[in-house]
């Protein structure tokens, strides 16, 4: 069993840490590529999507407009346990909307009903949902109401709509994160690990998966579009 928390707020030190390691851990079933830790970059992503995740959990101090948002699943016999997040953020300028940022539940806690549980509750607060995923998780997303609408690079742009929302989102930047001083040490430090080739392959099989994901996303929507039309 468990529940739910909402906050629009920064989570407690020990909820954020919880939070931060799942983004870790999980990174595969959430990023925008899916990429697998078998390939070398995996490292530098990891440091990359947590420190985005980080400063959207910072963001939420003071609680501006269009501040992120975040619903966290605690294990009912033990509340001090994370088993889950939805990080979401609210439209500026549309007070039922909101994207979906990410969504995580531990393995051993899957197929309880806790990431559907979390999205209901957002969904309950701005029900113009929207969400952008891989096309294999396009699926699960439609059982939880949306609909694709898009594809935006390797994702497929989902909604709870049959159009996505006009107003604005206060997304967070990520090429400053790829272009700091960290991230080149982090390479640096990869490139000395796994050699300079085996990171120029890494490279290319992430541009490679990439491309595939933007094909997928692509065939899925039109393969989608041309099925509403016949019905």
């Amino acid at each position: 069993m468990f529940t739910l928390c909402h906050l629009n707020s920064p989570p407690p030190e020990s909820m954020k840490s919880q939070l931060l390691q799942m983004v870790v851990d999980y990174l595969s079933d959430i990023s925008a590529i899916s990429l697998r830790p078998s390939n070398p970059l995996y490292q530098l992503y990891q440091y990359v999507v947590g420190l985005e995740v980080h400063r959207y959990l910072d963001s939420m101090e003071g609680a501006p407009a269009g501040a992120p948002e975040l619903i966290m699943a605690l294990d009912a016999d033990e509340p001090a346990n994370l088993v889950g997040f939805a990080l979401y953020l609210p439209y500026v300028d549309d007070p039922e909307a909101c994207s979906l940022l990410y969504l995580a539940v531990r393995d051993s806690h899957r197929r309880q009903g806790i990431g559907r549980a979390m999205v209901d509750a957002m969904l309950t607060r701005y029900p113009h949902g929207e969400v952008a995923c891989v096309a294999g998780k396009v699926s699960y997303f439609q059982s939880l109401g949306f609909q694709p609408l898009a594809a935006r690079g390797p994702q497929v742009l989902m909604n709870t709509q049959s159009q996505a929302s006009s107003g604005l989102v206060a997304v967070q930047d990520l090429e400053p994160i790829f272009k700091s001083e960290e991230v080149r040490q982090i390479h640096s430090y990869l490139v000395k690990q796994h050699g300079a080739e085996a990171m120029s392959d890494a490279e290319k099989s992430r541009d490679q998966l990439l491309d595939e994901l933007a094909q997928q996303a692509i065939h899925l929507t039109q393969t989608s579009s041309t099925a509403n039309r016949l019905h």
